[in-house]
């Protein structure tokens, strides 16, 4: 028998491990741009062409490579960082594994023209699927010029399942933003098909948030700076006012280097307590230095993930520096007091203040008071009290949900539609129960609705048939309010621009990515217009999917989120009678939109059961 068992060739193994470092065009940007910031280089150019399928190319002023180190560069595991396993324990460097270009080389066409100081003459070479060209001298500035052509083009099955090219352009922006963020002392512009869209000269780290994110965010921004044995952490937090609910900005980074970590992120939030609404969150932007051997970045080819020694540690220091910026800014109360460090409060009497306890007033009661008996002494119950109460059926009889109680029992959906009231006109029995639910006796028991889970349902249905018919008017402001956007949100609404408008949202360009907020959609007084419009253009964002794609329905359900009522609204009997009509007039009234309970019927037999 044959023996089985053998070595793929470089070029099938290069494409396995491109599929973990380079997943999509913004992958090859992000490696890109950390190889020029090792480099050393003071300006960094970022030029796409169709959202990196066709073009990604990267020139920077680096110390750039001899002819030998760029051709050796798109070996794996080739790199300048590292030389053992303990230089792992004190890196400095964004890139360490030697991975990046033999993957990108793997699934495209590569151009590399670089040269270094002391040289005359450059290098060129020629790669294509990990297949070397050709190499060759010529004239060329100091530093490196790579050329990124046709992205997966041996792989159509990954080029395939690339997003669409707002998605691919908005992720290669985000990329951009995390590694220009952290190097300020760097000089950065970003090209789309020959159009600028970001400049950013070299700035202070507060400069460079507000070029990148708005001069809003210049008065809401609170200075942290914390140095201790274990970490020192600088940068800043965002005030109280400046929480929201989607798409705050929230930036860690480690040495240098851009991380993802909830833990921490949870410590940030944790600073504030309960001067922010529960749900929101604050932007903030983070440095945070630490000794490299307490770290270990080897965890995922990304790097986006890094494990701490001491985290429990650090989860502590982070949050008291934050706490104690927006105690020095009156932002929040920098102490807090246990009960027992609570002082004595002197009392005043006759002479002046006195530190003697005061005793408690004595009360007098009648221990053979019985609140159940009348005066003279006879038991109340023997009075017919209950006739109060006595309802006559004929007053009326409650609707027969029989067709669908049994699919709502089954938390299955109702399909069902009625027009028919649920009551009859002079009897309406129903009751609000802490301002959340509303209870309603049907035939087989007693029905529970969530009255915000089962507005949010109807408002739903009826945004979603208002932006798929007809145009919405909107109603215009008094005063134009100002939106200033992201580089990625006002990529988003170029996308939906005309769904924001048939929903009644009138808005027009100023300049950049700040726009005037002229009108918007009747029946939504009460709510910040600027909030509402952040949150729809948010909730776009957070799919992965096209982002014109059922647009309605997330534009919809967002609106219905805003609009329906809150938890703990008194409603009148009419309002419950028309909420809990409107809702079985809906598609599904026993869910919201996204698959949550909105009314559940408890059983005779389970209420039986309880006596």
């Amino acid at each position: 028998m044959q023996d089985i068992i053998h070595l793929l060739p470089d070029s099938v193994a290069n494409q396995i491990a491109a599929g973990e470092v380079v997943q999509r065009p913004s992958s090859v940007v992000k490696e890109l741009m950390e190889n020029s910031v090792d480099a050393g280089a003071r300006s960094v150019s970022v030029l796409i062409s169709d959202s990196g399928r066709t073009l990604i190319q990267v020139i920077d002023d680096g110390k750039g490579m001899s002819a030998a180190d760029a051709r050796l560069a798109f070996e794996r595991h080739a790199t300048s960082k590292i030389k053992c396993a303990e230089d792992l324990f004190a890196l400095s460097t964004m890139g360490f594994r030697g991975e990046a270009l033999a993957s990108i080389v793997a699934v495209a066409q590569v151009e590399l023209v670089t040269r270094r100081e002391c040289d005359e003459l450059g290098t060129k070479l020629h790669f294509s699927g990990s297949q070397f060209e050709a190499q060759e001298p010529v004239t060329a500035p100091v530093g490196c010029n790579i050329k990124v052509k046709n992205l997966f083009y041996n792989i159509p099955a990954r080029r395939k399942f690339l997003k669409s090219p707002q998605t691919e352009f908005s992720n290669i922006v985000t990329e951009f933003e995390r590694v220009a963020l952290v190097n300020n002392n760097v000089q950065f512009s970003l090209m789309h098909n020959g159009t600028e869209v970001i400049s950013l000269p070299v700035s202070s780290f507060r400069q460079r948030i507000l070029t990148l994110f708005g001069k809003k965010l210049n008065s809401q921004l609170i200075e942290v700076a914390v140095e201790s044995p274990l970490i020192n952490v600088k940068g800043f937090v965002g005030t109280p006012e400046s929480s929201r609910k989607k798409g705050a900005l929230q930036f860690f980074f480690v040495n240098g280097r851009y991380m993802r970590h909830g833990y921490f992120a949870k410590a940030v939030s944790e600073a504030y307590g309960n001067i922010i609404p529960q749900g929101e969150q604050v932007p903030f932007f983070l440095h945070l230095d630490v000794e490299p051997s307490r770290i270990d970045v080897n965890i995922h080819p990304t790097k986006t993930e890094i494990k701490f020694e001491d985290e429990a540690a650090l989860w502590k220091i982070i949050s008291a520096a934050v706490r104690e910026s927006l105690g020095r800014f009156n932002a929040a109360p920098s102490l807090d007091f246990d009960d027992e460090m609570l002082p004595d409060i002197p009392v005043m009497d006759s002479g002046g203040f006195s530190s003697t306890p005061v005793s408690a007033p004595k009360i007098s009661y009648n221990p053979g008071y019985n609140p159940f008996k009348n005066h003279s002494g006879r038991d109340r119950t023997d009075s017919n009290w209950e006739m109060m109460y006595d309802v006559p059926c004929d007053k009326g009889e409650l609707l027969d949900l029989s067709p669908f109680e049994d699919n709502i029992l089954c938390e299955s959906g109702v399909t069902h539609q009625t027009q028919e009231p649920l009551y009859k006109e002079d009897f309406v029995p129903l009751t609000q129960y802490k301002g959340q639910y509303i209870l309603i006796p049907v035939k087989s028991g007693l029905m529970w609705v969530d009255q915000r889970r089962a507005h949010i349902r109807i408002l739903y249905e009826r945004y979603l048939h208002q932006l798929e018919g007809n145009k919405v008017p909107a109603q215009g402001l008094l005063f134009p309010e100002r939106v200033e956007l992201t580089i990625n949100e006002s990529m988003v609404l170029e996308t939906v621009s005309d769904e924001m408008a048939s929903i009644g949202f009138d808005f027009s360009s100023l300049g950049g990515s700040t726009y005037a907020l002229n009108g918007v959609p009747s029946g939504i007084d009460g709510l910040s217009p600027v909030e509402l419009f952040h949150d729809l253009l948010h909730s776009v964002m957070e799919k992965e999917t096209d982002a014109a794609s059922k647009v309605h329905e997330r534009m919809a359900l967002s609106m219905a989120r805003k609009v329906a009522v809150v938890v703990g609204q008194v409603l009148s009997v009419d309002e419950m009678k028309t909420l809990v009509d409107d809702l079985f007039s809906t598609s599904m009234p026993s869910r919201t939109p996204d698959g949550a309970k909105a009314l559940y019927i408890m059983p005779d037999a389970d209420i039986e059961h309880f006596f």
